[in-house]
């Protein structure tokens, strides 16, 4: 073989030698900035495949940025994430830089840590915070255009680079089959090297230009990047603590909600937000606060409303003068012998029982008058509906059945039943929220509703002592036989009739009054703001 006309295949292995390497073993270029196991990308795809509102924000972004599913997984899964994780720049492939630099900013902002909070192993919440961050996501893309597309093209440079040093790899090979078996390759073949070499020389050089301006221009885009990720870190936490706080006020504890599929969890939040149940969360939540707070105090016999001081022998209304005396060793003596007597002074009550046992029942007025406002803008159904929540916990919590009675006129009527042994489905408490029927006001159909409940109760557990709340801004007329009738039944199943008057006009509770003869125990509530006034029931009931 002619020697002008041939190389030696060893000096164009050297020769080619970088581009060997870089074809060999490529660098690996990720495309999603945070560190994810399996099961994280599970979560991810999963969530965005339950929804409509991801794909529909990655379509919308997508007009902005080519690679917008990627940014979205790498928000998700630092909100998901217990300690999210970045990969070294290096590591990524430069049109996911700016990935890199927007989960840098938002974890590194000041409210991060309170959505953090929220989000940590929940999918559904840290798809919540995702779609919440979209307006500030879409303004952080339009302020990183320029970043994004040098990226994009520094990414594009470095992809022509890695197929450039592949073509090197394969003109080299083609050389060696070419080779005789002195190791002398044709001209043309080395010559195919050599221009395959060249080339890739040409294209390293193109993307380490392309990598340097983006460099430039991402590092222009930083300032405004960490702003807008601070704008969209506190607009999460304070999304997602909005809605925490919603589900906790309607009683939706953070288990519960993490056992819900995504779709119904989903609908769920969409209702609370929106509408009536929305409006009525704050006060919701202070009801249920202040039951939960009567109930740490609540004993069994509670001593009830001090009205003034009596005599008797019960040591634990024993008023403090009394007790004083103890300290006097010649006169413990005649406090023994007046407790004897049953002679010591004690605190004197009124208006509380021992607690019941069978189901509490809150009859709730939904006539058209509760439609009417009160202080701050509260309505009486608001109110109503609160109270009787509160109640529901209550019973939940002593293992009682509740039942919610919705009424209005005598032809309106909707019975909401809780057994006491089991978790209340949160939709039927929502609807029994909801659910308002409008009318006039009759009071002998869901009190007889209410008494039959008690009755089947008793007969079929024994249970007596059963507990009814009538909630009512209005008075009616019952008949004589009606009254004779209810009473026979209260006195043999031993129930209670807790009367509310909310914010009613003063005729409603005159003395002589239905309500009054009705009810062993009765209150006006005038200030719909108030959840207060109507403490004592949940340390009796």
């Amino acid at each position: 073989m002619d020697d002008e006309r041939t190389e030696r295949l060893d000096t164009l292995t050297g020769e080619a030698g970088r581009w060997l390497a870089l074809s060999a073993a490529p660098a690996e270029r990720h495309t999603t900035a945070v560190v994810a196991g399996p099961y994280d990308r599970i979560a991810w795809r999963d969530v965005y495949a339950r929804s409509a509102a991801l794909r529909e924000l990655a379509a919308r972004l997508l007009t902005r940025h080519a690679h917008a599913s990627d940014l979205l997984a790498d928000v998700f899964l630092a909100a998901y994430q217990a300690t999210p994780r970045l990969r070294d720049r290096s590591e990524l492939a430069p049109s996911r830089l700016v990935h890199h630099q927007v989960v840098s900013a938002l974890t590194r902002s000041p409210d991060f840590a309170a959505l953090h909070r929220e989000t940590t192993g929940d999918a559904y919440a840290a798809a919540m915070a995702v779609l919440a961050q979209a307006s500030a996501l879409r303004e952080l893309l339009d302020r990183c255009r320029d970043a994004t597309d040098r990226t994009g093209r520094a990414d594009r440079a470095r992809q022509a680079a890695d197929a450039a040093a592949t073509a090197v790899g394969e003109a080299l090979r083609q050389a060696a089959e070419e080779a005789d078996e002195r190791g002398d390759v044709p001209a043309p073949a080395a010559a195919a090297v050599r221009r395959a070499a060249e080339a890739a020389r040409e294209a390293e050089e193109t993307a380490r230009r392309e990598d340097g301006a983006a460099a430039q221009a991402l590092a222009a885009a930083v300032p405004g990047i960490r702003s807008a990720a601070r704008t969209a870190a506190a607009t999460a936490a304070e999304a997602v603590r909005q809605e925490a706080a919603l589900m906790r006020a309607w009683g939706v504890g953070a288990g519960e909600t993490e056992r819900m599929p995504f779709d119904e969890r989903a609908r769920l939040a969409e209702r609370l937000r929106s509408g009536r149940l929305a409006r009525w969360a704050e006060l919701i939540g202070r009801f249920r606060r202040m039951a939960a707070g009567e109930r740490a105090r609540k004993v069994e016999n509670a001593t009830g409303e001090l009205v003034g001081v009596t005599l008797g022998d019960d040591l634990s209304r024993v008023i403090p003068s009394e007790l004083a005396v103890l300290g006097v060793p010649e006169l413990r003596a005649v406090f023994a012998a007046r407790y004897a007597a049953g002679e010591l002074m004690l605190y004197d009550s009124r208006g509380e029982q021992a607690t019941g046992r069978g189901a509490v029942i809150a009859c709730v007025d939904t006539s058209h008058s509760m439609y009417a406002e009160g202080p701050g803008g509260i309505t009486r159904e608001a109110w109503s509906k609160a109270c009787a929540l509160a109640l529901l916990d209550q019973a939940r919590d002593a293992g009682r059945d509740f039942v919610g009675i919705l009424f209005a006129g005598s032809d309106k009527l909707r019975v909401f039943r809780f057994p006491g042994d089991r978790t209340a489905p949160v939709p039927d408490v929502l609807d029994f929220a909801e659910t308002f029927l409008g009318g006039g006001t009759d009071f002998q159909r869901p009190l007889g509703t209410a008494a039959k409940i008690l009755e089947e109760e008793f007969d079929s557990t024994s249970r007596a002592r059963g507990d009814i709340v009538l909630i009512t801004d209005d008075a009616c007329e019952v008949s004589e036989n009606w009254t004779r009738l209810w009473n026979e039944i209260k006195r043999r199943l031993d129930f209670r009739l807790f009367g509310v008057a909310v914010a009613t006009p003063d005729t409603a509770t005159a003395s002589g009054s239905v309500l009054e003869s009705l009810c062993d125990n009765l209150r006006t509530v005038d200030d719909l703001t108030d959840v207060h006034a109507t403490a004592d029931l949940f340390r009796v009931i």
